[in-house]
């Protein structure tokens, strides 16, 4: 082998000896992994809260803790999720989990306020007493921080019954109110029969509760069950 030759070799070798790292590098850095960007996963929590926050307030204010994300892979499918049965509150977690292309998920807390009214009762509301203006009271208050159901418009419940005591200063509820001639399981209520050119009136005992308008069962003295429609004067009117 001559010396041009083996000089020849020898670049050649350490050339393609150079070049090599040079093609793993780059074919690392192609297939390299992309890391999720913080700012969409925060996006998606902001937006889901402020979802279920609908009811409450369209303008509530949601502040998140910083999060790390460096680790996960950048994600094509983002939602956000809470356990089961959980309600928004002023601090909580909020899930976001990733479907795609790698399945990933994150936790993410924050802190929630709703400023606003609610209703609170006035003084001491009895079992069976009607809902009247005088007998509520405005709260300022943060709304996230309500019982569910938790009364924030005063006018929607004038009228209403009272199902048990409310005592004063205590949150009016609407799981605490029935509508004007709902009736309760266990009521003696008026039952009237119609027929052609006669009218039966007597009392009976609801065997169960109903609005107005709905079908309800009533036993009469006789033991005898009928059917019949609430009236909104909680009489029931039953078809002969």
């Amino acid at each position: 082998m001559s010396r041009f030759f083996s000089r020849f070799v020898i670049r050649l070798v350490l050339a393609a000896s150079t070049a090599l790292p040079l093609a793993v590098s780059a074919q690392q850095a192609a297939t390299a992994v992309q890391p999720q960007d913080p700012a969409a996963v925060l996006s998606v929590a902001d937006d889901y809260l402020r979802q279920q926050l609908a009811s409450i307030s369209p303008n509530p204010t949601i502040k998140f803790d910083e999060i790390h994300t460096d680790r996960l892979q950048a994600c094509d499918d983002l939602a956000a999720f809470m356990s089961a049965g959980a309600r928004p509150r002023s601090r909580m977690s909020v899930g976001v989990r990733c479907a795609a292309p790698k399945p990933w998920s994150i936790y993410v807390q924050a802190s929630i306020s709703v400023p606003g009214q609610y209703v609170v009762a006035a003084r001491t509301i009895n079992a069976g007493e009607p809902i009247t203006p005088d007998a509520m009271a405005p709260r300022d208050g943060d709304l996230v921080n309500l019982p569910p159901g938790a009364v924030t418009d005063a006018q929607s419940i004038v009228g209403m019954t009272a199902s048990y005591r409310i005592a004063s200063g205590q949150p009016i509820k609407l799981t605490s109110l029935r509508s004007i001639g709902t009736i309760q399981r266990g009521q003696t209520v008026r039952i009237n029969a119609h027929g052609r050119g006669f009218t039966v009136s007597s009392e009976g005992v609801a065997m169960e509760s109903a609005a107005p308008g709905s079908t309800v069962q009533v036993r009469t003295p006789s033991g005898q069950i009928v059917s019949g429609i609430v009236q909104r004067t909680g009489s029931v009117e039953v078809p002969l």
